[in-house]
């Protein structure tokens, strides 16, 4: 992953820093020293929308990919007293990050690196922030969801995932007196494939079969007891919590049941309970998967 910061003297850098994203996606970055992305400062205010819409709090750890100045980096520990980490390939911008950390103290809550993107581990983020063409974004986005934890939050300022729909999208205005997107995902857990559970029915047990295929966090299932089809409905997955109503018999008629659980790999612990008597006690639920079902995220449904 490379960032230019030599692409012609201060006359360009000035076009860079007011063009609009839709244009800086056109322009022909490669015949600037072959570099993917150029440096384009933040706005300001498009950091704060950042940092909100990511709800950065005590705790989290941050990623800035290709930092630049460091300037997300430096206001997330400034202002939430969190570990933040900048990962640039142009040691100039490094040094600059890191100048700027000295001058606004922050040198013992952020670090950082001179790398490739697409080399770098920061398995440990909880969330990741970024300004990358949607070129770049599409190329990083199965290491985002292969390597990040479920859970973790990312924000990308103007530039998208391709298929991959935000959970939210916020507009900025800046002052360069445009407007700018800033897109928010939350990595979701991997759901696809055959789950499997028993649950007490009167003195004996009833066995759940739950069939997932997902796009994303978008997912779509059929579930049966027995020979018999259930109705899956209002299937929500948001990191690693998976929430859905399933169809069932209960005592003679068939009725609604609220499943609602944490995903931790190939297991699923939660509860469930009649979905339309919410003072009805929730019951435990344990769901395993048969790991060889699993696939991997992002197939079309």
């Amino acid at each position: 992953m490379k960032k230019d910061r030599s692409l012609g003297g201060l006359a360009l850098l000035t076009v860079l820093a007011l063009a609009s994203p839709s244009a800086l996606q056109e322009l022909p970055w490669p015949q600037f020293r072959g570099y993917d992305v150029p440096f384009v400062p933040t706005p300001p205010e498009v950091v704060d929308e950042m940092l909100r819409l990511a709800d950065v709090k005590a705790g989290d750890v941050l990623y800035d990919l290709g930092c630049g100045d460091g300037r997300i980096v430096i206001a997330a520990a400034k202002r939430f007293g969190i570990m933040a980490v900048g990962i640039d390939i142009d040691p100039v911008r490094i040094t600059e990050s890191n100048e700027n950390a000295v001058q606004a103290g922050v040198t013992d809550k952020v670090r950082f690196i001179q790398q490739n993107l697409f080399e770098a581990d920061f398995r440990d983020a909880t969330v990741v922030t970024m300004y990358l063409l949607t070129s770049v974004n599409l190329r990083l986005r199965p290491k985002l969801l292969a390597e990040l934890k479920p859970g973790t939050r990312l924000v990308s300022h103007s530039f998208d995932m391709g298929e991959w729909t935000p959970d939210k999208t916020s507009v900025v205005t800046t002052s360069y007196d445009d407007q700018r997107n800033v897109h928010f995902w939350v990595v979701p857990a991997n759901l696809t494939g055959r789950w499997e559970w028993d649950l007490a029915d009167g003195a004996g047990r009833r066995h759940y079969t739950f069939q997932a295929i997902q796009k994303f966090q978008a997912v779509d299932a059929t579930a049966t007891s027995g020979d018999w089809p259930l109705t899956v409905d209002d299937v929500v997955l948001s990191g690693d919590l998976i929430k859905f109503r399933l169809v069932a018999e209960a005592d003679g008629k068939m009725t609604s049941f609220l499943y609602e659980g944490k995903v931790l790999g190939d297991r699923i612990t939660g509860t469930v309970r009649p979905a339309d008597d919410a003072k009805a006690a929730a019951v435990k639920w344990k769901a395993a998967r048969d790991p060889k079902t699993a696939e991997s995220l992002g197939k079309s449904l």
